[in-house]
């Protein structure tokens, strides 16, 4: 059976897709003016997220999640961005972050414990930045102390998404400072903890519905536990969650392109100038095309980053989505990207022999095109996998 192109969905994916698509045209459009003037999430729209499953798509369903992939998940988060990229962001958190991390580290009773809430009711936020501690996520000031049988916590997290809306927070605190980056572990902290507090919320100039505040942790008691891993341990957690945040990142920036191409492409057939469409014009057709274009070519790539490159790197090899067979010519090994290449492009003049060649002969050869030899300049994976070609001007016009 031959399987679907690189840049095509399946039919299992493109249900999925749609349902989410109507489900964002249906319940999210006739709100998002409202919430994005009031800077804050509409209350009665996030039981509605829990209901269409999007709150828990990679959980197993013995969780009360979907039992999907990452890569549905990313498809949940682009096909809300092309409505509501706040909304967007308040479910790829929850999913590719959140429920993700206690998947990976937690124990089998953290997991029945919070995974089911997390599914049902609960939101959660992913507590990693601090005034000092940006994209140097090493440079951690907020402290556990060990009191008795309990952790202590105290520290300032900032610019947390979903902090108005969350109920349960992964806090990354130093356990021993004087380890360094190996002191680092992630907590797991109820919103109703003594001494944590939301502080104040951020005003945004966009994606204003999502809420983006301040951590307060001052002496918060916490019990034995409920640390999501061992101390010491919380560097993979930094280090690997973020990087599936990436993949949602991206395509939350592609789907709120898409719907803007289609805004744009609507006003350019409808608005008339000179007595013709404005899409009838050649200057606007390019001025459409050149970002159309990147905005495609990227997105045939991005879909299919999960299952390729990304399944290994994301899943430690385990889980490919839900097409495993289908992996992108970038995550070829290097041997196997050469041998597709000389396959695909045979020599169509046989390799220079030992002896000089006569200059006459030289000069009278055609030049190398990418027939003849191809470069990774012209016959990159990502040409080849998505088809593109650069555009070239045509003599006379």
């Amino acid at each position: 059976m031959t399987s679907p192109a690189l840049t095509m969905l399946s039919q299992e994916e493109r249900m999925f897709r749609d349902s989410v698509l109507d489900f964002a045209r249906a319940r999210v459009a006739p709100l998002v003016s409202k919430m994005d003037e009031a800077g804050a999430m509409e209350k009665s729209l996030i039981p509605s997220l829990f209901e269409m499953g999007l709150m828990g798509v990679e959980v197993p369903e013995e969780h009360g999640g979907a039992g999907a992939s990452f890569f549905s998940a990313i498809l949940a988060v682009e096909g809300l961005a092309v409505v509501d990229p706040s909304v967007s962001v308040l479910v790829d958190v929850q999913n590719t972050l959140v429920a993700n991390a206690l998947l990976r580290w937690c124990s089998d009773a953290q997991k029945a414990k919070y995974l089911p809430k997390l599914t049902g009711e609960w939101v959660g936020s992913y507590a990693l930045s601090e005034p000092a501690s940006g994209s140097d996520a090493f440079a951690l000031q907020c402290r556990a102390e060990k009191r008795g049988d309990k952790w202590v916590l105290n520290g300032r997290k900032l610019w947390i998404t979903n902090a108005n809306e969350s109920t349960l927070f992964i806090v990354f605190a130093n356990v021993d400072p004087s380890k360094g980056y190996k002191g680092i572990t992630a907590f797991l902290v109820e919103r109703g903890f003594e001494g944590f507090s939301v502080g104040k919320k951020e005003d945004k100039l966009g994606i204003r519905a999502s809420s983006t505040c301040e951590l307060v942790l001052e002496d918060c008691a916490w019990c034995r536990g409920e640390r999501a891993r061992r101390g010491g341990q919380g560097l993979p957690h930094r280090d690997r969650d973020p990087q599936r945040g990436a993949h949602r990142d991206r395509r939350q920036m592609l789907g709120l392109a898409g719907a803007r191409s289609t805004t744009a492409m609507k006003y350019m057939l409808e608005r008339k100038q000179f007595g013709q469409t404005l899409a009838s014009f050649r200057g606007m057709q390019f001025q459409y095309a050149r970002p159309w274009r990147s905005s495609r070519a990227a997105h045939g790539l991005q879909r299919r980053a999960p299952e390729g490159r990304g399944a290994a790197l994301l899943e430690g090899g385990r889980d490919g989505g839900l097409h495993a067979h289908r992996r992108s010519p970038s995550a070829w090994p290097r041997s196997a990207w050469s041998s597709r290449r000389r396959r695909l492009h045979p020599r169509s003049t046989p390799r220079r022999s030992s002896t000089a060649t006569p200059r006459s002969a030289r000069s009278t050869r055609a030049p190398r095109t990418c027939s003849s030899r191809p470069s990774r300049s012209c016959c990159s994976p990502v040409r080849e996998a998505l088809s593109v070609r650069p555009l070239r001007a045509r003599a006379g016009g």
